[in-house]
């Protein structure tokens, strides 16, 4: 099938075989020059895939996607039973979300297959990781392509991502797009949903990385069980049979489960995912210590981090911009899979200098005189409790945060997030995130709930800020004038933190979408504060 465009066309029966769909002796073929699972979208030539969903399930859909002259459909088995229209072929199959993923594999060509492809999947780091590995690979000569939370890029190309991980037919196109421009290397994050989903159905990775697991989107997957049983399919259904899987372990907190560890012990265990033999998968562990990665020592300040790791290609001296143990970590993950790929130790610490840290991870934006102001995307307990461990250790003054909870998502995380701040900072202030459909200020109450756990005490932040050590927290409801009142009342020594929505450029509220971007509020107040 080689190159694809808009234009492309593949027999339903070349098709169905990608699919490994089976009694096709009466199929009727067909030329199918589109696939989707968006009766919208279901227009002549085309093959609609009926997936059932949370809310809205697919098969409710044919009669519309007929109307709009598709050529073919795929349901579930037993839906062709009764099929009346004889012009529009009727394939089965038991799962059509895979079909999907399988069907545009091929419609595509398989594109991956002309590439490497590295997949990444975790709770938190997914996103600075893939900078770090984009620097490294393009240090070594090659050519990165990125598909992740920020945006889908390659060479000057740069789009807009709506999802972490693209729909399975966008995500084949935007591959094919890739291997016909000349990328070598695809960098890819890989969220649970995703995989539970199968989006990345038909493909097969080279290098797959597990950056650590804790308590998010629990709003879908129930409990913390299947939430890892997702992250593990990467490396359990979708790495290549000579693949290499690479695991950040974290055995020093005591108080959570180290799922890093857990996943190597069960990908050990189960003999028939090939990790045991000698010609098969391989397993690299990464860690502060005790890994076959790890670090020797390491300095740090507000300005970056320097650190001695241990590997199996020897020690490595390096410099980041990037600060804290959470990203220390993220390089330790971005090492072990550029020394997965052969990549060498001179080219891995060449392309962490020159990494530019990811938008809205850490990021530093202007301030006013003395103050240092950060603009970060923790938007989980462990994320925020990192991020503020971290700034503890190195803020001359107070530790003052800004952050809110999304509406529609996670409950069970909120109270949770305001007992992490309360106890790491010297100054709370709750305000509204994306509230989606929900009160802004129920929320707010939700997450102060937490706090007050904490000996942290409420009081005006007007009045905790003019004081020269003051403590507490507030409730600001607008995101806008919580930044603007902080930033005003901050002092030289300070470190502001704005956590969140890292480098989202809206604000989703039961109103509407609204432009709103922390860093650009952080620098419009530090042009006008006067010291």
């Amino acid at each position: 099938m080689g190159k694809n465009n808009s234009l492309a066309a593949v027999s339903l029966r070349k098709l169905a075989e990608e699919m490994e769909l089976v009694n096709l002796d009466r199929l009727q073929d067909k030329t199918i020059r589109s696939l989707t699972a968006d009766s919208r979208q279901a227009g002549p030539g085309a093959l609609f895939v009926a997936i059932p969903g949370l809310t809205v399930d697919g098969h409710n859909y044919l009669e519309a996607a007929v109307k709009r002259g598709c050529a073919a459909v795929l349901v579930g088995k037993g839906r062709c039973r009764g099929w009346t229209h004889a012009k529009v072929a009727c394939l089965e199959t038991a799962d059509t979300a895979k079909a999907l993923g399988q069907a545009a594999a091929g419609f595509y060509g398989h594109p991956a297959r002309r590439m490497l492809m590295l997949g990444i999947t975790g709770t938190n780091g997914k996103t600075t990781t893939t900078y770090l590995l984009e620097s490294i690979i393009r240090q070594a000569g090659g050519n990165p392509g990125v598909i992740g939370t920020v945006n889908y890029r390659y060479n000057t190309v740069e789009i807009p991502a709506p999802f972490t991980t693209p729909e399975p037919v966008s995500l084949q196109r935007i591959l094919a797009e890739m291997a016909d421009n000349g990328v070598t290397h695809v960098v890819m994050e890989i969220s649970s949903h995703a995989l539970a989903q199968k989006r990345v159905a038909g493909i097969r990775f080279d290098v797959v990385l597990f950056t650590n697991l804790s308590r998010d989107h629990l709003d879908f997957h129930g409990d913390m069980g299947s939430y890892f049983a997702s992250k593990k399919l990467l490396f359990s259904e979708y790495l290549k049979e000579n693949g290499k899987a690479v695991v950040i372990c974290d055995d020093r907190d005591a108080g959570n489960p180290d799922w890093g560890r857990r996943l190597l012990e069960e990908l050990r265990a189960d003999k028939n995912l090939g990790y045991t033999g000698k010609k098969g998968r391989t397993l690299l562990d990464c860690g502060l210590a005790g890994t076959t990665v790890a670090v020797r020592e390491t300095r740090e300040s507000l300005t970056g981090t320097v650190a001695s790791l241990t590997t199996p290609s020897g020690e490595l001296q390096l410099r980041s911009d990037l600060v804290g143990d959470f990203n220390l970590k993220n390089i330790l993950g971005a090492v072990g899979v550029a020394l997965a790929l052969g990549i060498t130790g001179s080219e891995v610490v060449a392309g962490l200098a020159q990494a530019r840290p990811a938008p809205g991870r850490l990021e530093r934006v202007p301030a006013p005189a003395g103050v240092s102001v950060f603009v970060d995307f923790a938007h989980s307990p462990d994320a925020l409790a990192n991020v503020l461990q971290t700034m503890r250790r190195l803020t001359a003054g107070r530790l003052i945060v800004i952050f809110g909870c999304g509406g529609d998502r996670d409950r069970g995380k909120r109270p949770l997030m305001g007992k992490a701040a309360g106890a790491l900072a010297e100054v709370v202030v709750l305000t509204s995130d994306n509230p989606r459909s929900e009160s802004p200020a129920a929320i707010l109450r939700e997450i102060e709930a937490g706090i007050q756990e904490t000996s942290l005490p409420r009081l005006r932040l007007e009045a905790i800020l003019n004081q020269e050590a003051g403590r507490g927290y507030d409730l600001v409801l607008s995101r806008r004038e919580a930044i603007r009142e902080t930033l005003r009342h901050a002092r030289p020594g300070d470190v502001v933190l704005l956590c969140g929505k890292g480098h989202e450029t809206c604000q989703i509220t039961p109103e509407g979408s609204f432009f709103f971007d922390d860093r650009l509020e952080a620098a419009a107040q530090a042009t006008v504060i006067k010291w």
